[in-house]
């Protein structure tokens, strides 16, 4: 979310009415910082950095994307396609990434410690195995709150395209204010962002409800003091005005533009995530859901692969295009894996070893391929080999992490506490030295 100490403090000396007087009358501009505003303008390395997850809920398929084996008797599901990194090949439902996949790397030897839906997305997005004792913050959390800008007026941590039953990235223990901002349907639903009403009545509304939070507050001044409820209001009237809402728009963008990362939610996610980094949002999730698939797993596949590809390859390009991807990591990332065995159901079921993820951009080194799969491994003893024979070059989801704090600048051992002073490492990870930039290795 947003946070102004110099407007926060000029508010608290006023009514909100004055306020907003103020703040209606004049845009606000003349309130805000502005030098940082021409961070925004930056290009190439010096751009502040940020980050855009691109989330495959359920558990994708290796299998069937980033690492093919159709040449074992499970892994015929899919071909192999060339890329545009030397000897690299992927299955054949992403043929626009292997033309950009050249600014990115692959890590094939992700391992997890969860096997569950909701237990693998929060130690996916935390680095943290679920502990009933505490909240973790999702690393996206820590990155806006680590790495927040003053001069930003709209949400710092957003989600996009995100679902009902979907674990949202948490600020956990870093408090509400580090929740993602959620979106349902990108660039198209920002109607409840605006006033639905001209001003002057707008202003009346407000001072209505300033009668009604005032009465409340004064029989309870301790209990409201202990809330967020007049930040919460200062923050969203702050939004409701900016210039920059317009990043969550898809205003000014050509029908062709949409249609190249595909006109669904996901693909115009992937736009608006583009058009956030550009106004200089920290961090930024799109969700594309529906890899479950224990049934009939190759179709399920295929059709979520049809809408990843053109959208992630476009957006890669695009970054490229407007000097934007030495200063953005895009981390594309599920839960787990599927299983290398076929189940009676023609399905994949969950494999948290041995699994794939892409990642690049920020300054993370390009065109490498992390570890390496054994294309025989159905058939083996799942149980067994889950817990004896993990991947070459296993990376656990703190390595990962570790990994792209460091490139964005950040210490991953450095301690952050929760409210009862209990210290956590960002990332209890090892960063993986052939990712880092040449300059941290």
């Amino acid at each position: 979310m947003i946070h102004h100490t110099g407007f926060q403090s000029l508010f608290s000396s006023l009514t909100r009415r004055q306020a907003l007087q103020i703040g209606l009358g004049t845009g606000l501009s003349f309130l805000l910082p502005t030098l940082e505003a021409r961070a925004t303008e930056k290009r190439g390395k010096e751009r502040p950095k940020s980050i855009i997850v691109l989330w495959m809920g359920g558990g994708p398929s290796q299998l069937e994307s980033w690492d093919p084996h159709p040449e074992s008797s499970v892994g015929e599901t899919v071909s192999k396609i060339s890329t545009t990194i030397p000897g690299l090949e992927i299955g054949d439902t992403l043929p626009q990434m292997a033309e950009q996949i050249h600014h990115l790397s692959v890590i094939r030897s992700m391992v997890s410690k969860e096997g569950d839906h909701e237990r693998g997305t929060y130690y996916a997005q935390t680095g943290y195995r679920p502990d009933p004792s505490v909240i973790h913050p999702s690393i996206t959390a820590v990155i806006s709150k680590q790495l927040k800008r003053d001069d930003i007026e709209i949400p710092q941590h957003i989600s996009l395209a995100s679902g009902d039953g979907f674990v949202v990235p948490r600020g956990g223990f870093l408090g509400a204010d580090y929740d993602a901002f959620r979106i349902f349907d990108p660039g198209r639903n920002i109607r409840n962002m605006r006033p639905g009403v001209d001003e002057a009545r707008q202003q009346r509304r407000l001072e209505g409800l300033d009668v009604v939070s005032n009465s409340f507050a004064s029989l309870r001044q301790k209990p409201v003091a202990k809330t967020n409820h007049q930040s919460v209001i200062e923050k969203a009237l702050t939004m409701m005005s900016s210039s920059q809402l317009e990043a969550l728009t898809l205003e000014g963008e050509a029908q062709s533009t949409i249609d190249r990362y595909g006109d669904n939610r996901f693909g115009r996610g992937c736009l608006v995530a583009r058009r956030l980094v550009e106004q200089g949002v920290r961090a930024i999730q799109v969700v594309l859901s529906g890899f479950d698939t224990h049934v009939n797993n190759l179709d399920g596949q295929r059709n979520q692969f049809a809408i990843l590809d053109p959208a992630f390859a476009t957006l890669i390009a695009d970054l490229k295009e407007r000097d934007l991807l030495d200063s953005t990591i895009v981390l594309c990332l599920g839960e787990f894996g599927r299983t290398p065995k076929i189940n009676p159901l023609e399905g994949r079921d969950h494999w948290p070893i041995g699994f794939s993820c892409v990642l690049g951009g920020g300054g993370l080194a390009a065109g490498r391929v992390i570890g390496e799969t054994d294309p025989n491994a159905a058939r083996s003893n799942e149980e067994q080999l889950t817990k004896t024979t993990p991947p070459k070059s296993p990376v656990s989801i703190p390595d990962l992490y570790a990994t792209i704090l460091t490139t964005m600048g950040l210490d991953p051992y450095e301690e952050i506490q929760s409210p009862i002073g209990r210290p956590f490492m960002m990332s209890e990870g090892m960063a993986v030295n052939d990712l880092l930039p040449e300059r941290l290795r």
